[in-house]
């Protein structure tokens, strides 16, 4: 699964980790694969499924 970092910061920025998204933002690409990156969203305690492009199954 792919997910758009904008997705992402858009999400931390929201819930006012503004230095954390400065981290994600420098640190990961732009479309972020969760097989190389899920752990560091489950430390953010971010949900893929909410930041997903991709339609539900």
């Amino acid at each position: 699964m792919i997910i758009a970092k904008t997705a992402v910061l858009a999400a931390l920025r929201e819930r006012g980790q503004h230095s954390r998204a400065a981290f994600v933002d420098r640190e990961l690409p732009d479309r972020i694969d969760l097989d190389r990156h899920g752990g560091l969203l489950a430390m953010l305690r971010l949900d893929p499924a909410k930041l997903s492009d991709d339609p539900p199954m």
